[in-house]
Formats: C-alpha cells, structure tokens, sequence
C-alpha cells in the first residue's frame, strides 16, 4: 500500500484514537500534527505510536531521534508506516 493510500487509513486512526472533534478528511497531508496543526501534544503522539504499533506490527519508541521528522505531518507519518509496517 502506497503512502498516499494510507493517509486516509491513518487519519482515521488518529481521529479515532484521540477522539478528535474533526473529520479524518479534514486532516491535510503536510499540516503538523503537533502544536500549531491538529494541536496534539507529547501524550496524544504517545497514545498515536501505541494504535499504530497494534495496527501496523512495529514499535514507534518515545527515544527515537527521529520522531520529530516521523510525526511532523500526515504524510511523513504515513511514509513510515509504509517503509516499517509488518502488518
């Protein structure tokens, strides 16, 4: 599955998971997900990286240097999911 068939799919799951009051549509692909774009804070990425981790089979993990590039967007986060995801 591409990174643009998974953004869908994955802002859904965002949605869902932190009972977001917006549409997964409504989530633009190149927004931040953290402070100024959808808002969400340390503990939301925190509660992302466990959904993810069931529905996809690999581990985000808090210490990873990377997360910052990982949860930037939509679409970055969507572009890992489909370079590391087992499931």
């Amino acid at each position: 599955m591409s990174t643009q068939q998974l953004m869908p799919e994955v802002a859904a799951l965002i949605v869902e998971a932190l009972n977001l009051p917006v549409k997964p549509e409504d989530i633009q692909p190149d927004d931040p997900l953290y402070g100024d774009g959808l808002g969400l804070d340390s503990i939301d990425m925190l509660e992302i990286a466990l959904v993810v981790s069931k529905r996809y089979g690999f581990q985000l993990k808090s210490d990873d240097e990377n997360n910052q590039r990982i949860f930037a967007s939509l679409r970055a986060l969507s572009e890992h999911i489909a370079s590391y995801r087992v499931q």
